[in-house]
């Protein structure tokens, strides 16, 4: 099949679908590649290397002939025109975002799998999109907050007298949580996490931190099948808010990555416990693109209210667009042999398969997800 690798139309975004070492190891396997020309320059990846690797460089036209489509974030409506009836795609297609966008995939009867719906299961690990890019945001959002702390993060002795370690707070212990305490930890600061999840105390602990949370029997079952935290009882978030407010005013770096998928982003720092901060503390956001875990963050700006600085980054791993660029190739890479007829080498879903069944948005011109489809299809 000929797949096509598009540049990354949305605003900031850096990332690219492919690497030339996943467009070799594509060629290899014997498919086609076209590269729209300049999609790799922002990751530092020229059209040369690409070309080099065995992809053709189209400056137009490259996505009318494709029969699969690789992207990082959902097409622009002009693209989903663009593409043929029948035609694959994957990509983050934020699914829960904009409606119009995934209905129109249908309508122009676009099989498309959203990498955010890569089923988590030990078979899948290796085409999880969303925990290779969180992985890459736990880690700069630690250097993002250090870039806005005023001071130094380990403890330093000299003989002008002592520098005390930074102390930072973790909330939320997914991917992004237990990256981000580990890159804190080996910057020397003094650590600790907070999760609803009681399977990540002994994660936390793992890396060297102090787990903070109101460990009661609600506690004990606040995990989903999948992973995922459970929203608490109010009565369960009133007492974990007054653990947490009295934490809050003694650390000088918060890092919030609380997500529920398809829900707005719970609030973890109030507008009161943001300001309990002493000047010169830093809040790093990383759910603002779904609301924020604080009220007071805005996306992609600083906001500074009584000393403390706010800031809410939309897309971490846009700013590491190398090595989030590699993985998520690789990410696909893995999943490739799923969407291809083995003998013929065209462009044929698995759609018996689990991760495909899992993944897959649209298909035949129709919301096939259980999340999106009409409930007599469902």
């Amino acid at each position: 099949m000929r797949i096509a690798i598009l540049k990354e139309s949305a605003p900031s975004e850096t990332r690219v679908a492919a690497t030339p070492d996943t467009v070799k190891k594509i060629v290899a396997a014997g498919h086609g590649v076209v590269v729209q020309a300049g999609a790799g320059v922002s990751a530092s990846v020229p059209d040369g290397s690409f070309k080099a690797a065995g992809a053709e460089i189209a400056a137009d036209g490259a996505i009318t002939s494709a029969d699969l489509v690789l992207k990082v974030r959902r097409p622009t409506q002009t693209e989903i025109a663009a593409m043929k009836p029948g035609a694959g795609l994957v990509a983050l297609l934020d699914p829960y975002g904009e409606r119009g966008g995934i209905d129109a995939l249908a309508k122009a009867k676009i099989d498309a799998l959203a990498m955010e719906f890569i089923p988590r299961i030990s078979r899948a690990q290796s085409m999880d999109a969303l925990s290779s890019q969180a992985n890459l945001a736990g880690y700069r959002a630690v250097i993002e907050a250090a870039a806005l702390y005023g001071r130094a993060f380990p403890m330093m002795m000299t003989a002008a007298g002592t520098i005390a370690a930074a102390r930072v707070f973790i909330m939320g212990v997914g991917v992004a949580g237990l990256q981000a305490i580990a890159t804190a930890r080996r910057l020397g600061a003094v650590v600790s996490a907070t999760d609803v999840r009681p399977a990540t105390k002994e994660q936390v602990a793992s890396l060297g931190a102090k787990f903070v949370a109101v460990e009661d029997e609600e506690f004990k079952q606040a995990e989903t099948a999948a992973g995922y935290a459970k929203p608490m009882s109010a009565e369960y978030q009133a007492k974990q808010a007054a653990l947490v407010s009295e934490h809050i005013a003694k650390q000088d770096i918060v890092i919030t990555t609380a997500l529920i998928p398809g829900r707005a982003a719970p609030v973890l720092v109030t507008e009161a416990q943001a300001k309990s901060m002493r000047p010169g503390s830093v809040v790093v956001d990383l759910a603002v693109a779904q609301g924020g875990n604080c009220p007071l963050s805005k996306p992609d700006e600083l906001v500074e209210t009584g000393g403390v600085k706010i800031m809410g980054f939309s897309n971490l791993p846009a700013r590491l667009p190398a090595d989030s660029s590699s993985l998520y190739a690789r990410n696909f890479l893995a999943l490739l042999p799923l969407l291809a007829d083995k003998e013929t080498k065209a462009f044929a879903p698995h759609w018996d398969d689990e991760i495909v069944q899992g993944a897959m948005l649209s298909r035949g011109g129709a919301l096939v997800h259980p999340h999106f489809a009409p409930k007599s299809a469902a």
